[in-house]
């Protein structure tokens, strides 16, 4: 299930899926045996997904991001000259009621820099989360697929719950700020009960304010979306790249409507099989396996927090205990507490990039100096103390853009909550925490914790997992990276399986961060060039080897 994000102690995690409808004018059965429009009122709704397949987008200059959105100026034109376009998608609020209410999604696009005789259609981005902006994060990132823009016109949009695609909000005056709630309670008495109030009275906030839409914003609704989009863009294929969230999005896609992917790349691959408290564990893992590659580094580079690895983890482990204790006194009378701690360690774990700012962070923190990590907390999007953050990126940044306002953590709950239908209670976490603590005593007991936020949701989740099943589909490539702390390696290999043979195609990166595209690693961008570009797949095995960080940094 999307568990993505930084749950409770601030560990980020991000999912994503491929997902569309096959629009017919007689309202065809997809592959689960339902019926679009099968509502009793065949004639209308046939007319309503006719209306809905012939609309034409009207694309116009970008305006700024709204506030919702995460705010921030108006997309610049490419160094070409090409311009970012924004229109509206109007799509059914209901999928199985097309001729019922409808809702506008947000569209974000650039043109091909190619040809017309080298055009191969549009290429659909979903960047994870789930509830980021595609429309702020393109532009924002467009420079790692301006390769991809000579034969792709390059599109994203809000799915639906997100940004200006009918933005869930939850706000509400009675609710605590989420600062004041303590995400890794210890006494099991007033501090468990705090935490399990919060998350009801949020989720009633939520049904206050978005109960229109909250039955709606599942993967499997925002899938029909995207083949929607497919249509109304003019391409018999959806091509698409999909990371994190997305590549959960992109799998569901596939299961739907096999005979629909195009050239469909998922990474930073979600693992299908689990629900939502086993994939927070595969997760607990992931960090943990990540911050021991951190500190193995750090020792390598003579840093001053330990002589080994296994030093600097029981350092980090022993300093986010004392933080909780006494925490350290920031800039602008803030503090630096254990969950600050994990939120910058965490942020930090998504590239490796990240590494030497962590390392004096961490070096400052046990000098007794808490600013460093401070500062690196808010520039990686990890707000203080560890609540809910998610800036919808594949690597855990901003991009520039400020997320105060942004629905982000609203929309992320709304999706999750949709998807997943489990329910944990206060018990299910007690009983599983002792695994969690053996995961990772720094990551697994805010994630443990964070499967609470289910708890009092007024819509019944979908399933205990996504399915992804996608017999007779086209080859989808995968990419899995051995390092990754948010999407395990292992979620690729399953991912594969549950798509079928010879659907599932792995890609393997050996290196660390969150993804493996974004990362610049060459052999990666190569291959997945190679596919989107001219459909030619990898070599069964293929392994790319990370370059490493140089030395002295």
């Amino acid at each position: 299930m999307p568990t993505a994000r930084a749950i409770s102690t601030a560990v980020l995690l991000s999912t994503a899926t491929l997902l569309a409808s096959s629009l017919t004018a007689c309202a065809p059965t997809d592959r689960d045996g339902d019926r679009q429009g099968d509502t009793g009122g065949t004639t209308t709704d046939a007319q309503a997904l006719n209306d809905l397949r012939a609309q034409t987008p009207h694309w116009r200059d970008c305006p700024a991001p709204a506030p919702i959105q995460g705010g921030g100026e108006a997309p610049g034109a490419l160094p070409d000259g090409t311009p970012w376009q924004c229109a509206t998608l109007r799509t059914p609020l209901d999928w199985k009621n097309p001729s019922g209410k409808t809702m506008d999604l947000a569209l974000v696009r650039a043109r091909t820099s190619g040809t017309p005789d080298d055009r191969i259609g549009s290429l659909l981005f979903n960047f994870g989360g789930p509830g980021g902006s595609g429309v702020t994060t393109l532009p924002g990132l467009a420079a790692d697929y301006e390769k991809l823009r000579t034969r792709y016109d390059l599109v994203s949009f809000d799915p639906r719950g997100v940004g200006n695609s009918g933005g869930v909000r939850c706000p509400d005056a009675g609710l605590p700020d989420e600062d004041e709630i303590d995400n890794i309670p210890d006494d099991g008495g007033d501090e468990t009960n705090a935490l399990v109030r919060f998350n009801r009275e949020t989720a009633a906030a939520c049904e206050k304010h978005s109960g229109d839409v909250l039955p709606y914003v599942g993967t499997t609704q925002a899938a029909r979306d995207m083949d929607l989009m497919r249509q109304v863009l003019g391409d018999e294929k959806l091509h698409y790249l999909g990371i994190s969230y997305g590549t959960e999005l992109g799998g569901v896609y596939a299961h739907l409507f096999p005979e629909r992917v195009g050239r469909a790349v998922l990474d930073g691959v979600v693992d299908p099989t689990h629900d939502m408290m086993e994939e927070a564990l595969a997760q607990a893992g992931g960090f943990q396996l990540a911050f021991e590659h951190f500190a193995a580094w750090c020792a390598r580079q003579g840093c001053t927090l330990g002589e080994d690895a296994e030093d600097i983890v029981d350092l980090v482990v022993g300093l986010e205990a004392a933080l909780d204790d006494t925490p350290l006194p920031t800039p602008d009378d803030g503090e630096l507490d254990g969950d600050a701690l994990v939120a910058a360690v965490t942020g930090a774990l998504y590239r490796q990039d990240y590494w030497p700012a962590l390392r004096v962070g961490l070096e400052a923190a046990a000098d007794d100096d808490g600013d460093v990590l401070h500062d690196l907390a808010e520039a990686l999007g990890q707000h203080g103390t560890g609540g809910d953050t998610d800036d919808g990126t594949a690597d855990g940044t901003t991009d520039g853009t400020t997320d105060e306002e942004s629905n982000e953590d609203d929309a992320f709950r709304a999706i999750t909550c949709d998807d997943s239908s489990s329910r944990y209670t206060v018990a299910d976490v007690l009983s599983r925490l002792p695994d969690f603590l053996e995961a990772s005593p720094l990551f697994g007991p805010g994630l443990a914790w964070g499967t609470l936020s289910c708890d009092g949701w007024p819509v019944p989740g979908a399933a205990r997992h996504p399915e992804v099943g996608a017999p007779g589909a086209p080859p989808v490539l995968l990419v899995g990276n051995t390092g990754d702390p948010a999407t395990p390696y292992e979620g690729a290999a399953r991912m594969a399986r549950r798509l079928g043979e010879k659907v599932g195609i792995e890609l393997t990166y050996r290196g660390e961060g969150h993804g493996a595209y974004d990362s610049g690693n060459t052999c990666v961008r190569n291959a997945v060039d190679a596919y989107l570009l001219n459909g030619t797949l990898p070599k069964p095995g293929t392994v790319c080897e990370a370059e490493p960080l140089p030395e002295g940094k």
